[in-house]
C-alpha cells in the first residue's frame, strides 16, 4: 500500500516544492500572467481568491486525498504555476496527477513535460504506484492534447461529473499509465526534453 509525504522533487532547471500558506502570493503572480482564471474550463484562482485556494489545497492534504506543490522555475526562482497528485487511492497503489496550471509565459515550453516526468518517475520508482490517472474538462482540448502527448491512454468519459466554476456540468475525460508502460514512456519524455534542447534550447512548444 503506497503512503504519500510532502516531497520535494528537483529536475531539469524545474522544482516542484510543497504547497504552503505563504506561496499564496507568488500564485496569484503567475495566475495573473494570461489572466488564467478567466479560462471556464480551468480551475486556476482569481487573484484575491488565491488564500482560500491553497487553504483548500492544504484541506486536502490534511484529509489525505491531496499532496498539493508548487512549481518553481529556478533560473529566475519564481513560482509559475501548481500541480499536485489527488484522488490518491493507498488500498490500490493509485494516485492522479492533476490540479495543475502554469503562468501563461511558460506554458508549452519545458515545464509541463519535465514536471510530469518528476511526478510519473517519483509515484512508480519511489511510491510504488500500480497506475497513474489524469482527468480534464471534456471541452478542455488543450489539456487533452497534452495528456496523450505524454503517452497515456484515454480510458472513457465519465458523464456529467463535475461541476465548472460557472455552475454549469462538465463531462470528465479520463486517462490513465500503468506502471507497465512506465519504462517506455519515461524513455519517451526524455527524448522529447532532449530534442527540445538540440531543436531550440529547451524553451520551445512540442
Amino acid at each position: 500500500m503506497i503512503s504519500l509525504e510532502p516531497v520535494t522533487l528537483e529536475f531539469n532547471g524545474i522544482r516542484l516544492e510543497p504547497m504552503t500558506r505563504a506561496h499564496a502570493v507568488n500564485l496569484a503572480v503567475a495566475a495573473s500572467d494570461g489572466a488564467l482564471w478567466n479560462i471556464r474550463v480551468t480551475s486556476v484562482p482569481k487573484p484575491d481568491e488565491t488564500a482560500a485556494y491553497v487553504n483548500n489545497a492544504l484541506s486536502m492534504l490534511d484529509a489525505g486525498t491531496r499532496l498539493p506543490f508548487v512549481v518553481r522555475e529556478l533560473s529566475g526562482g519564481k513560482i509559475i504555476g501548481s500541480t499536485s497528485y489527488h484522488d490518491i487511492l493507498r488500498e490500490v497503489d493509485r494516485v492522479e496527477i492533476g490540479y495543475t496550471w502554469y503562468a501563461q509565459s511558460w506554458q508549452r515550453t519545458h515545464v509541463n513535460t519535465s514536471c510530469k516526468l518528476m511526478l510519473l518517475r517519483h509515484a512508480f520508482e519511489t511510491l510504488g504506484c500500480k497506475v497513474v490517472g489524469f482527468r480534464t474538462d471534456n471541452f478542455n482540448l488543450a489539456s487533452q492534447r497534452a495528456i496523450e502527448r505524454l503517452g497515456a491512454r484515454r480510458d472513457g468519459v465519465i458523464r456529467h461529473h463535475a461541476l465548472r466554476r460557472d455552475g454549469t456540468v462538465r463531462d470528465t475525460v479520463m486517462y490513465s499509465i500503468t506502471a507497465g508502460e512506465w519504462p517506455e514512456i519515461e524513455a519517451h519524455l526524455k527524448d522529447k526534453l532532449a530534442q527540445r534542447v538540440l531543436r531550440d534550447g529547451g524553451r520551445r512548444a512540442d
